[in-house]
């Protein structure tokens, strides 16, 4: 019989090999999606689009990727249908990109996209509250930033391979046709991962976890409100590559590079961000948040060397959300709240992130430097927040 070491061991390795899985999964759905988003903007405007539609379009189809998760986060914990879900909604979020090729006009492209992140809220409440049981083992922080690197390996390829398409091509229908076959080797992954791992809960012995679910408790609506204030003022890509093209501040074939540039740091830091979460806990997001207060001033208002700077940070910034962001979610809650807390975080992040892009799609149309200036107000305001749910945390 195995010794507590030894089991302990074999716990870890177990729970590796099912993060790494489901990052491969991920590696090649941002390989799909982030490759498509590396040129939404650009294809949109080619489409007759504004500015105003652009930052609307890109605003609520993160409102409705993250709006939506509260209620299949809830659905996940209430029906313990995991892996139903998160094919389903893989299904969607793979499959909708391909369909770009076919978009003859900006409201049918933009139907496409916002279904595409629909299929992301549906999907990921389920695989989060998967791969945080998985976490129990590995150390938070270590294992969504594990997974974040993987996944950004994809989105930094994805760009890459469109804008090897538009080199060649020079055409954005082509580019989405291409990411159909990224989109079935993640699909091919995911019913991989389903076979051998039927039941992921079994992989934390938390001491909730044979019990009823318990509350979720109030430093976490604190640390919902201060990612709120994040998002809201973090400019998505598509409204940075819309000002690039406008601007003739950056060629066609460099929208995507940069793109890929930002993928590329976010995956080596998502892995530094995860390992510092582990040991200093949520005070490493007080430095991201400072960090993100440059990046408007940098893309928006900077030459070609000033934006590239701003796209590093940027990349910084979308690691530190999507790993230390999550990680933190998982450490608040009990095992069997985990799916609707999840839910509830990113329909609040969400409902922000849309209100935000909103906002600065609207700005840009009249006063770039007052969107600079929302964007680092709404960044420096998490900042209080932040340390107050730090503090808390740690006691």
């Amino acid at each position: 019989m195995d010794n507590p070491a030894e089991q302990n061991n074999n716990s870890r390795q177990t729970a590796l090999k099912f993060v790494v899985l489901v990052g491969v999964v991920s590696l090649f759905s941002d390989v799909t999606y982030e490759g498509a988003r590396s040129i939404h903007g650009p294809f949109l405007a080619l489409l007759g689009a504004s500015a105003t539609t652009v930052g609307v379009v890109a605003g609520l189809g993160e409102m409705v990727a993250y709006a939506l998760r509260l209620v299949f986060g809830y659905l996940s914990d209430h029906t313990g249908r995991y892996w139903t879900i998160t094919i389903a909604g893989y299904i969607l979020n793979l499959f909708a990109i391909p369909l770009l090729a076919l978009a003859g006009n900006w409201p049918m492209a933009a139907a496409l996209m916002v279904a595409e992140r629909m299929g992301k809220a549906v999907r990921s409440p389920a695989r989060d509250a998967m791969l945080s049981h998985a976490a129990h083992h590995m150390g938070r922080g270590w294992a969504f930033g594990l997974h974040e690197a993987l996944d950004q390996i994809g989105a930094v390829t994805g760009p890459l391979v469109v804008s090897a398409v538009m080199y060649f091509k020079s055409d954005y229908r082509a580019s989405y046709a291409v990411l159909l076959v990224p989109a079935l080797m993640a699909i091919a992954v995911l019913l991989a991962a389903r076979w051998l791992y039927p039941t992921p809960r079994d992989m934390e012995d938390s001491p909730d976890h044979h019990l009823e679910p318990q509350g979720i408790p109030r430093v976490f609506w604190l640390y919902m409100g201060a990612s709120a204030l994040i998002a809201a003022g973090f400019a998505d890509y598509p409204l940075a590559a819309y000002h690039f093209q406008k601007t003739g501040l950056i060629s066609e074939v460099w929208i995507p590079l940069f793109y890929a540039v930002a993928m590329g740091v976010d995956a080596l830091a998502a892995l530094w961000l995860g390992h510092r979460y582990d040991r200093k806990g949520l005070s490493v997001m007080v430095g991201v948040a400072l960090v993100s207060a440059l990046i408007a001033p940098l893309v928006f208002l900077g030459g070609f060397w000033p934006v590239l700077a701003g796209m590093i940070l940027w990349g910084v910034g979308m690691a530190a959300q999507e790993s230390v962001m999550r990680a933190a979610v998982a450490g608040m809650t009990p095992a069997g709240k985990r799916g609707s807390s999840y839910g509830l975080f990113s329909a609040a992040y969400g409902v922000a992130w849309f209100l935000g892009s909103a906002v600065m799609g609207f700005l840009y149309d009249h006063s770039v430097g007052a969107l600079v200036a929302f964007s680092v107000v709404m960044q420096l305001l998490s900042v209080p927040l932040l340390l107050v749910v730090s503090r808390r945390t740690r006691a």
